[in-house]
């Protein structure tokens, strides 16, 4: 198979609005739950997930946490600029663009844009008990997707970005929602587990996941693992053209520690991924490992994963196992605890699954690369799935039910 020429509207299906969830069930892990094993589809509830996982297994999840990433600032005209938030552009790293006080610049998609002819935007913040906080947006430089803003702040010399936000942003929901950001989303777009700030958007198979369902898979002596790949605004971009060849894949921050990498080499690198985003990082560190391999001093933006590296003719082919031991003896040499880089990576039908041997996703957009990820992994019988789940009134995307897909 080509995988260049797939058409993406051979992976349309109906999705009727009705049937995409505007809210999540007062009880996360009370969700529908659709089994797919090796081709046979039924149901159960996801507080059951644990009688579909082998004992011993290793599962992975994505800890990234959601940022209220939507900023609104209104001109002395009454225009409303929104500015979104993408990826940090000065500091570059995530963990210390939070902790910045006084000034950072983001890579931002801004709303209304028109309106903004130049000159800074600013609003103040009201700190509850201290002084007022001045925000101010300016704009630099454009890049191929995004503007380079500059914020800087004044009023409180030790307010982080991190808490600036918190105070002032909105977190970014879905758009096919059709509603505004509710107070109970704060809490309900999050996962249990959500620790590393960065995410414009939740990692949703994780969002049925309780402390009750998580006390279960350890007590069925499953091995859990977390990893962080900070999902971007270009998960909801759609695919315009009419051959995925023309879609231009985000690209997306990752995230792994030492120990999970061996943690994977200890059970032979096969693991039960909790959600697409896991999918990606973990798949990702194959090819990160086999440019090692061809060149032990390769730096980390080097590792980097291009959108057709995996299907290249040139892929060099060692096992996963040698590949995971390439980016430990790599992190090693280079006295790293974690392994920071990215991935541009697209799965789609034709494409290999290294790493990656049971899924737990929720139910995806039409004509999405998503699709056509989970379609590479049950080998094509996305329809099936996606029938079944129609059928017998799955709710769909975010807030919608879950699944477990065994090929």
């Amino acid at each position: 198979m080509n995988t260049k020429h797939i058409r993406i509207k051979d992976y349309n299906y109906d999705l009727p609005d009705k049937r995409i969830a505007k809210f999540p069930l007062p009880e996360r892990d009370k969700s529908k739950l659709l089994v797919y094993n090796h081709g046979e589809v039924s149901q159960d509830v996801f507080s059951n997930i644990t009688h579909y996982l082998p004992q011993g297994a290793l599962m992975v999840f994505n800890n990234t946490k959601v940022i209220q990433a939507r900023l609104h600032f209104r001109k002395e005209t009454g225009s409303l600029i929104e500015i979104f938030l993408l990826e940090p552009a000065l500091p570059a790293d995530y963990e210390q663009m939070f902790q910045t006080t006084g000034a950072c610049s983001w890579y931002c998609l801004v709303g209304n844009l028109k309106k903004w002819k130049g000159g800074p935007l600013t609003t103040t913040v009201e700190m509850p008990g201290q002084p007022s906080v001045q925000l101010s947006a300016e704009r630099d430089m454009s890049c191929e997707t995004a503007l380079k803003i500059d914020f800087k702040w004044t009023g409180d010399d030790k307010l982080s970005f991190a808490e600036l936000i918190d105070k002032v942003g909105e977190l970014p929901i879905p758009p096919y929602l059709n509603r505004n950001t509710q107070e109970s989303d704060k809490t309900t777009y999050q996962t249990v587990y959500s620790k590393i700030k960065g995410s414009v958007a939740a990692p949703t198979a994780g969002l049925h996941f309780t402390q009750k369902v998580l006390a279960d898979i350890d007590q069925h002596g499953i091995d859990r693992e977390e990893l962080t790949l900070h999902v971007g605004a270009g998960t909801f971009k759609p695919v315009k053209s009419e051959e995925i060849e023309g879609h231009a894949m985000h690209t997306e921050y990752v995230c792994i520690r030492r120990s999970t990498l061996e943690k994977l080499l200890q059970h032979n690198c096969e693991a039960v991924a909790v959600g697409t985003t896991s999918v990606r990082t973990l798949e990702s560190l194959y090819y990160m490992g086999c440019k090692v391999k061809a060149n032990p001093n390769v730096s980390l933006d080097q590792l980097h994963v291009n959108q057709w590296e995996p299907y290249a003719s040139t892929t060099t082919t060692i096992t996963p196992a040698e590949a995971i031991g390439e980016l430990i003896a790599y992190m090693d040499r280079n006295n790293l605890p974690s392994l920071h880089s990215s991935t541009q990576i697209i799965i789609a039908p034709g494409y290999q699954y290294k790493i990656v041997k049971r899924l737990i996703t929720n139910f995806h957009q039409p004509q999405s690369t998503l699709l056509l990820l989970v379609s590479a992994f049950v080998g094509g019988d996305w329809k099936s799935i996606y029938r079944y789940a129609l059928d017998n009134d799955f709710r769909f995307l975010s807030y919608g039910d879950s699944s477990i897909l065994i090929p």
